[in-house]
């Protein structure tokens, strides 16, 4: 999208797109609290149908997320981030409604996989900023823009069970659709972005985009790192309640707990994030990458051994403090390792083995606790960690300096 030709206010622009990313993490997780019972109001009432539908709408849209990144990616490329920024939120915004008067499942199915589809506001907005901040500012705006969406994401579940309880469940959905239309608004009036398009005939093709970048098999493994990462924050999800359950014993306030215990990583991501982006724009993003993939290992294995929950909730905070460093370093060496040209592409393709990420660690910690019990997920997510602090160690041992990456 072409814009006027005045100097970009990039600080501006970080400032818009967190208050963009923090209402898109809140307009999705607002519904998330209630997504079975939602399921169960479309007809679905079987405790087996019901949890593999509850499962099968959760996960669809990540899945078709996946599918449809590295398209919305080059759209980015051609027609600029903005363009997409606007795309995303309004797409999501009609797809909201559409949610709140579904009639059955196969309706509210068929929606969520659109709403993966049209979804990509996070990663459209990371590259926007990715390709306007100085470099040596990059780990910071970044670890900041993360924020952003984490912010959002832990607010969100406390609101939507609050407005559930108060106006039903279809409301929230046109409430969650209000939001993300004053997320497009924002983004419409505060952002602008200086883009030229570019014709269909010159954009790269997929290998051109691998074959431009400073080093390829690099940023493959940085791919790789992010769906890892993703993969060991989900294996704990499906479990987690019913961990503290058998830590806590009986108990009446077996939600509350859980709910804290579930929330305290993000809290920690949002204390860490910026800070630990700062620190690696001064020693290097890929120290810290390593550094807290290491301490995430020594976080995870206690917690196969902890007595309350309490002392998970002191082990799961200092995790967050470590996760929340880990795709903002990834997404800081991508940076350094790609073009403005092809950033669209190679921010929605780690956007891509992100959402393969979402899918596959659930469904590890599931297989896992299914026949080796609860305290086996940590050990088991802790040895996928070491493989990929190893993996990532190599990768990056094998790769360019870091003022080689930096320097045109």
């Amino acid at each position: 999208m072409t814009s006027s030709t005045e100097p970009i206010n990039w600080k501006r622009n970080l400032v818009v797109t967190w208050l963009g990313c923090f209402l898109t993490g809140a307009a999705f997780s607002l519904v998330m609290p209630f997504l079975p019972l939602y399921v169960e109001v479309l007809g679905i009432t079987g405790h087996e149908e019901l949890n593999m539908w509850s499962g099968l709408v959760f996960s669809i849209t990540f899945l078709f997320s996946a599918i449809a990144s590295p398209f919305w990616g080059g759209l980015a490329d051609r027609k600029g981030r903005k363009l997409m920024l606007l795309r995303s939120a309004l797409g999501m915004a009609i797809v909201m409604v559409l949610m709140g008067m579904a009639q059955n499942i196969w309706q509210f199915l068929g929606l969520r996989a659109v709403l993966g589809l049209l979804g990509g506001f996070v990663p459209n907005a990371n590259a926007l900023i990715a390709t306007q901040i100085p470099r040596n500012k990059s780990g910071w705006a970044l670890g900041t823009l993360s924020t952003g969406a984490v912010s959002g994401a832990l607010i969100g579940p406390l609101i939507g069970g609050v407005l559930a309880d108060l106006y039903g469940l279809r409301p929230v959905f046109f409430i969650t659709a209000t939001v993300l239309f004053l997320c497009f608004l924002l983004t419409l009036f505060f952002i602008k972005e200086q883009f030229v398009p570019v014709k269909k005939k010159d954009m790269l093709n997929g290998r051109q985009v691998f074959a431009s970048l400073k080093n390829p098999k690099l940023v493959l493994c940085l791919f790789v790192t992010t769906m890892i990462i993703q993969v060991a924050t989900g294996s704990i999800a499906p479990i987690l309640t019913l961990y503290v359950r058998e830590l806590a014993g009986t108990t009446h306030n077996l939600a509350f707990i859980s709910g804290m215990i579930a929330s305290v990583p993000g809290v920690a991501a949002l204390m860490s994030a910026p800070r630990l982006g700062k620190l690696g724009d001064r020693i290097g993003p890929e120290r810290i990458l390593i550094a807290m993939m290491a301490l995430s290992i020594l976080v995870l294995i206690p917690m196969a051994f902890v007595q309350s929950p309490f002392q998970l909730g002191v082990l799961r905070f200092m995790l967050g403090a470590c996760d929340g460093a880990l795709l903002p370093a990834v997404q800081t060496l991508l940076i350094y390792n790609c073009t403005n040209q092809v950033a669209g592409r190679i921010f929605s393709y780690n956007q891509s083995f992100r959402d393969v990420g979402n899918v596959t660690g659930p469904l590890l910690g599931a297989a896992v606790s299914a026949n080796f019990g609860f305290r086996a997920v940590f050990g088991v997510t802790a040895c996928v960690v070491l493989f990929n602090a190893i993996y990532s160690w190599w990768c990056l041992q094998r790769g360019p300096r870091r003022a080689q990456l930096k320097s045109e």
